[in-house]
């Protein structure tokens, strides 16, 4: 299976976004992420505390082959990693726009060497809304980070083995992690609920925001969504 567009250049980065799948432009570091992706995210775990996959949209995103990564050599700081993000926005919105936006496209930047893990997190936190405003998500990933799963507080699905930020589609099941704030609760309402009236959609995202402690209470909040597959 191929898709159409094989490479996505930044217009400000100038970094180019691979697809993983394109047998004429051979990565070795694109084969690694896709073995590990393979080998990891599209598996069970004994830790994830549901049955499925590690990953459901990834297993996706695989079997339609719609992965572009980039990655990046040596150290960067928040303004770099910033620039990259600003390119993955812009080129996420021409994705949606020439193809149905329901399909689980991924971006992914891969910083290697990326010094400071806390960089992604300060980056992820200031975009993160840009992104979700759209019907995206916008995911920190990196060596060692802690946050809790979503089914087992225990077990830490964002610990990957080279630090990256990820932009996908929005899939139903995200709920939980937009419950802390009023505006991603509009914006998943927006997204998945079309139909409903705008005030109805604030009234619900207001009865249901959650301002507590986020990160600490993710787990709990997975019955929000129950058993429920990724859609």
């Amino acid at each position: 299976m191929t898709t159409p567009i094989t490479t996505l250049t930044g217009p400000r980065s100038g970094a180019e976004w691979l697809n993983l799948f394109d047998p004429e432009r051979p990565e070795p570091r694109a084969a690694r992420l896709t073995q590990w992706s393979r080998e990891y995210l599209t598996q069970p775990h004994d830790d994830l505390g549901r049955p499925g996959a590690v990953c459901p949209f990834i297993s996706q995103a695989i079997t339609k082959c719609l992965l572009w990564a980039t990655f990046v050599d040596g150290d960067v700081d928040a303004p770099a990693l910033d620039l990259l993000v600003n390119d993955m926005y812009d080129l996420f919105v021409h994705l949606t726009t020439i193809s149905d936006w329901k399909r689980p496209h991924a971006l992914i930047t891969v910083v290697e060497e990326l010094s400071d893990h806390t960089v992604i997190d300060e980056v992820h936190a200031a975009r993160k809304t840009q992104f979700v405003e759209q019907g995206f998500m916008l995911g920190q990933f990196y060596p060692g980070c802690t946050h809790p799963g979503l089914w087992n507080h225990d077990f830490h699905p964002l610990d990957t083995p080279w630090p990256m930020i990820v932009a996908r589609n929005m899939m139903t099941t995200d709920l939980p992690f937009l419950i802390a704030r009023p505006d991603w609760l509009r914006a998943y309402f927006k997204t998945f609920a079309p139909a409903l009236p705008t005030a109805l959609r604030c009234r619900l995202a207001d009865d249901l925001c959650d301002r507590g402690d986020a990160i600490a209470d993710i787990t709990a909040n997975h019955a929000l969504i129950g058993s429920e597959h990724a859609r």
